[in-house]
């Protein structure tokens, strides 16, 4: 199977965006002078840029409808936005939520707010707005988005130009399939004829049913990030989400990254590979395949990053590649390049 053969054609999207850009010209005069960006984007005020980012949880959204269990996607929006902002090198502030839903149930939206404020607390952002539409004849289901409002020194925004041949890469793991890579990960489990109620297969997850794994909630890397950021002078940080291994070149697209220490798949990919007969490339390019985050540094910094990293996070922490001259993306133990 492949992401694009399941509904989601990425270089599809790419050329799409172009097209909406392509007629998107026109920028501000006055305070507000756009400063661009990558993960999210930014503007000039004062000594410091505003930066906003905008995301939703996408089609996993429609588990947890079918699980009847819609406390986690809320958490999942927020993280979507904030682990964005986090990459030029923002703090996260405010955030506002957009609901798209088909029937306005309270006991619908009173347990997506329960995400929504447990990723607020886990991010120290608040929520202080959004939108709900009733679209019943649009929406099936419901669509839940945000946008965040974050801030950094013009002087310390984390653009990736700095990345250079012998910087050192370090990876942060992920907690599961995150909010990406969904149409394929359904398909799967659809082709199993299995039901999100079931328990997952192979006793992977001895305790937990398909829906409860697929729902595990993105992994929040703000506060461990802003402490490094205080310390250290970071190169680059990357979101490893929709695009998997693609999103590095988005930092700088005149180095090459090598990934020569990759985390070990967590067992939800390892299924999703088996079962939907994905090859590497594939699921490299599609999901984040065990690491959420990676933040780029000289090599002079490498122990301090760690050790400042491994003290805040409560993910994995560990070098798991480097810079070298060229471009793309390489996996040398995979044979996979990019």
């Amino acid at each position: 199977m492949t992401y694009a053969g399941s509904g989601v054609d990425i270089n599809k999207e790419e050329k799409a965006i172009k097209g909406m850009l392509s007629n998107i010209k026109s920028t501000r005069k006055g305070v507000g002078k756009p400063l661009g960006g990558h993960y999210a984007g930014m503007i000039e005020f004062g000594d410091y840029a505003l930066v906003l980012c905008t995301d939703g949880v996408g089609s996993k959204v429609e588990i947890a409808s079918k699980l009847g269990k819609w406390h986690t996607v809320g958490i999942d929006c927020v993280a979507m936005n904030v682990n964005d902002a986090i990459c030029v090198g923002a703090e996260p502030l405010a955030f506002v939520d957009y609901l798209a839903i088909e029937d306005p149930k309270p006991e619908i939206t009173r347990e997506i707010g329960k995400g929504l404020q447990k990723g607020a607390e886990l991010s120290n952002i608040s929520i202080i707005g959004g939108e709900t539409a009733s679209l019943p004849e649009i929406i099936n289901g419901f669509d839940l988005a945000g946008t965040c409002l974050s801030y950094v020194k013009k002087s310390d925004i984390v653009t990736g130009e700095k990345i250079a041949p012998g910087d050192v890469i370090i990876g942060l793991s992920s907690s599961g399939l995150h909010s990406n890579g969904f149409t394929l990960a359904r398909k799967v489990v659809k082709h199993m004829g299995l039901s999100y109620t079931d328990k997952f297969p192979d006793n992977l997850y001895p305790d937990k049913t398909v829906g409860e794994v697929f729902l595990m909630p993105t992994q929040i890397y703000v506060k461990e990030v802003l402490e490094v950021l205080k310390k250290v002078k970071v190169h680059g940080i990357a979101h490893i989400t929709g695009g998997g291994l693609h999103n590095l070149p988005r930092l700088n697209s005149g180095v090459k990254f090598v990934i020569d220490d990759l985390f070990e798949p967590l067992p939800v990919f390892r299924f999703i590979q088996e079962y939907g007969n994905v090859d590497d490339k594939e699921m490299y390019q599609t999901f984040n395949m065990g690491m959420g985050l990676v933040v780029i540094i000289s090599s002079d910094n490498v122990n301090e990053t760690l050790d400042i990293l491994k003290k805040n996070s409560k993910s994995e922490v560990k070098v798991v590649g480097r810079v070298e001259k060229g471009s793309g993306v390489e996996v040398p133990k995979l044979g996979l390049k990019y």
